[in-house]
């Protein structure tokens, strides 16, 4: 099996030789292409308007100038090309995708575009708190991470999904256990700006996550799941339609088209 490993924290964050660590558990063929720069909270951008540097690290290892979206598309179009990979693993990131991150997060958008390209695909991620920020629990994610890995991939990840794994901010031992989650709901308050002033005086800004008090995370979601030390397990589909209101929307107009037409015909036939 041919494993496709990147990230969006770059090519020196520890978290991605986590996560070929955990590639080289299940392969012995097991390629990186991340970005040459931290690319956190870029979502799944794509690079249009300027051109990509590739940089050969080390054997099988390579930095694009560039999105994690980037990245996949240049592993699988160009250095892969001669032998698609089977499997993409996006992470592991420092911190944890989930919750309204998932519209945020590079780490998302590198399994997302492999789900694209037709690749089965996997974020991980890693959580942490104050105390274990400057040193998450990274021997959680490579002990528990293999064989999360190896049941997804035996059961079969359907056409359209990319699977999202986050693991808790606790040591490996403490683990409680696997959720299958769905993905949560944060407050309306999570984002906020915090206004500055340079030594010139001029204006500038930082966007800071909330420290109110939390909502309490709903129950079988992903964020109820790392509160309690398990591990999150989320399904995610590419198709953001939403089929109720999407048949709302179509009685709607189609009512509204009903209606019209004797209008037009009454207009019609007075002229």
């Amino acid at each position: 099996m041919r494993i496709l490993v990147t990230n969006d924290d770059g090519i020196h964050a520890p978290g991605l030789e986590v996560c070929a660590e955990i590639a080289r558990a299940l392969s012995d063929d097991v390629w990186v292409v991340a970005p040459e720069f931290d690319q956190s909270g870029v979502s799944h951008s794509l690079s249009l308007n300027d051109p990509l540097r590739l940089r050969a690290v080390a054997d099988k290892r390579f930095a694009v100038k560039g999105t994690p979206t980037d990245c996949v598309v240049m592993g699988v179009r160009h250095i892969l090309a001669d032998k698609p990979p089977d499997l993409i693993l996006s992470g592991v990131n420092r911190g944890s995708n989930v919750a309204d991150d998932v519209s945020y997060s590079g780490t998302i958008a590198g399994a997302i575009e492999g789900t694209i390209l037709g690749i089965p695909a996997i974020a991980l991620s890693q959580a942490y708190g104050a105390a274990t920020k400057p040193h998450p629990h990274w021997p959680t994610a490579v002990r528990h991470g293999p064989d999360i890995v190896r049941r997804v991939l035996a059961e079969g990840i359907p056409a359209g999904v990319l699977v999202n794994v986050n693991f808790p901010d606790c040591k490996p031992e403490e683990v409680e256990g696997i959720a299958v989650a769905a993905q949560g709901k944060r407050g309306e308050d999570w984002l906020s700006i915090d206004p500055r002033v340079d030594g010139r005086g001029n204006a500038y800004f930082w966007v800071t996550f909330g420290r109110g008090p939390r909502l309490q995370p709903g129950q079988g979601t992903d964020l109820a799941a790392l509160a309690v030390n398990r591990i999150s397990v989320t399904p995610l589909r590419l198709d953001m339609t939403d089929e109720p209101f999407m048949t709302r929307l179509a009685q709607l107009f189609a009512d509204a088209e009903a209606e019209a037409k004797p209008l037009g015909r009454r207009a019609g036939g007075e002229r």
